[in-house]
């Protein structure tokens, strides 16, 4: 197995990994809110969404490319569209949160209530996680784009709809932008002359010399 299917295999289960704890602490925030207060904070409802959507695509994904090489699913151009929407999602779930934990527990977690308390510190994981997911996705997409990058400079123009994990990115293509084609030899050497025979020769072997008239005519 190369470098890149295992850092790709790594960031997906990690991103896996922390999108399970996003998707509890949120939902745990969002029990405590509409509990207590009647009400919901938007930061806990887009970090439910996009742990969710997380949780349904990145795991087929990978058991796709597992079952079957080659599949639409595992394309460079298809992983690096999904996975830009997913960092995008990831990154407006941390900033938001992190706005909510500024504004709500100015003077950071150490409440007397337990429950508040549990409250402030489950803000700042849901922060920290969705921050550590948008940087995994980011930094995976950004490596992926270089290889892709370098893949083509070296004549593998294909790679865009190519498989993340059979793909050779540092393989020579067949074309790199030379030709290898040997040029065309010419034979400059000057022709022999054809050899021409005087006199020439009539066909069928009759010779080309008039026949002599008679001087004279007999005599009647």
């Amino acid at each position: 197995m190369s470098f890149f299917p295992i850092l790709r295999l790594t960031a997906l289960v990690a991103t896996l990994v922390f999108s399970i704890i996003v998707l509890g602490v949120s939902a745990h925030i969002t029990y405590l809110t509409t509990t207590y207060y009647g009400a919901y904070f938007t930061f806990a409802a887009m970090s439910i969404a996009t742990a969710c959507l997380t949780l349904l695509t990145v795991p087929v994904m990978i058991a796709i490319d597992i079952t079957r090489k080659g599949a639409f699913t595992s394309m460079v151009v298809v992983e690096l569209s999904w996975l830009g929407v997913l960092w995008v999602l990831w990154l407006t779930s941390a900033a938001l949160t992190a706005d909510a934990n500024a504004n709500t527990f100015v003077s950071g977690c150490g409440y007397i209530n337990d429950v508040i308390n549990q409250a402030c510190k489950e803000f700042n994981a849901v922060e920290a996680f969705g921050f550590l997911n948008w940087l995994i996705l980011l930094g995976y997409t950004i490596t992926l784009i270089v290889f892709a990058i370098i893949a083509v400079n070296r004549g593998n123009s294909g790679v865009w709809t190519s498989s993340t994990t059979a793909t050779d990115f540092f393989a020579k293509g067949a074309y790199s932008g030379t030709s290898t084609v040997a040029p065309e030899k010419v034979n400059y050497a000057p022709s022999q002359p054809s050899v021409v025979q005087y006199p020439p020769q009539s066909p069928s072997g009759y010779s080309t010399q008039q026949q002599q008239q008679p001087s004279s005519y007999p005599q009647v």
